[in-house]
């Protein structure tokens, strides 16, 4: 059965470039176009399509407006489109937050083997949930306990791609300002990440940054491996152990790559660390929580329900990496459990 999309952009022209990638693509028929909001909110009434691909700048009502009134009113799976570039990346990440699927760079569409990315995300996006922002959990269960302490060495490691926003604004929502030392590896583009660690620093009780080369791990602190063409490990001895950023071809088809991080945190950390893999496409960390597992850490995947792609996790499960599954609001609860003095 074909996915029904729906391409929303003001532009005639990059109309024609979406339609075309998408064309390439069997599986997927474009049933409609619309070049505002308007025409968007008549043409998604009239043929109801499995999947939206909407431009982030619209006149009239932009096209974070609308996403928030769809999701609101009409869940759909959206696929944003925008310049990827450091000035869209807070309106990027807050179409994610809202409930978009992922968002795609316009510029992509021109460079043939990236444009292909655009129908295999439109193909997700039709097989996940469309989310209600109303309906959506944005906090954990309570696991901050006023008394809470770390056990001396004990750190956590968390990898997470396509829903990983919402994810880890929940997930880490739950941690207390004296958390374990974290890292996270989530996919995104370069310019992302920084924007990104901003907003969780804004909205969590733990500092969070873009890691750096050298940054030491310390208690209360979550460092977010950057986008780009560096993997993030961790190194050093039990008493200083730092992120390390280097070079290499990707890994899982990522860069930075969860299962780079995660086999370095089997390596130096073992038995101290806790590890989660969250709702993402492909397999990345996978292997790599199993390492993690074979080392003594105690690993969680994320369930199914909550999964707006279980694809990591289901990879994770399959091949015995993870020691339960659970909903995303137990896992803050349980990592911290995991890791108490």
């Amino acid at each position: 059965m074909s996915v029904r999309t729906l391409v929303v952009d003001d532009s005639l022209t990059m109309q024609a470039l979406i339609q075309r990638t998408l064309a390439s693509d069997p599986q997927i028929q474009v049933v409609g176009t619309a070049s505002s909001a308007d025409e968007a909110r008549m043409r998604i009434k009239e043929l109801d399509p499995d999947v939206v691909t909407l431009d982030i700048e619209m006149p009239g009502m932009n096209g974070l407006d609308f996403l928030e009134r769809l999701m609101r009113l009409r869940p759909t799976p959206v696929v944003m489109l925008s310049t990827l570039t450091s000035e869209g990346a807070d309106a990027s990440i807050a179409a994610l937050e809202l409930g978009a699927f992922e968002c795609f760079d316009k510029l992509a569409l021109r460079r043939p083997d990236d444009a292909i990315r655009l129908p295999a995300l439109v193909r997700a996006a039709s097989g996940s949930r469309g989310r209600s922002v109303a309906a959506a959990p944005r906090v954990a269960e309570p696991a901050a306990q006023a008394d809470y302490r770390p056990r001396d060495h004990a750190m956590l490691a968390i990898g997470a791609s396509t829903g990983g926003v919402e994810a880890l604004i929940e997930l880490l929502s739950g941690f207390p300002a004296n958390c374990p030392p974290t890292v996270i590896v989530q996919h995104m583009p370069p310019s992302f990440t920084a924007s990104f660690a901003a907003r969780l620093d804004r909205l969590c009780k733990p500092h969070v940054e873009e890691a750096r080369a050298g940054a030491v791990l310390a208690p209360g602190k979550v460092y977010l491996a950057p986008g780009g063409d560096k993997h993030m490990e961790i190194a050093g001895p039990a008493t200083r152990r730092y992120c390390r950023l280097l070079p290499g071809a990707k890994m899982s088809g990522h860069q930075p790559s969860v299962d780079i991080l995660f086999h370095s945190v089997a390596k130096i950390a073992g038995a101290d660390a806790a590890g989660a893999i969250l709702t993402g496409m492909g397999a990345d960390g996978a292997e790599g929580m199993l390492a993690m597992r074979q080392a003594g850490s105690v690993t969680i995947g994320q369930d199914e329900a909550s999964s707006v792609v279980y694809g990591m996790p289901a990879v994770a499960h399959r091949i015995g990496a993870v020691v339960q599954q659970m909903p995303l609001r137990r896992i803050a609860a349980r990592l911290l459990q995991e890791c108490r003095a």
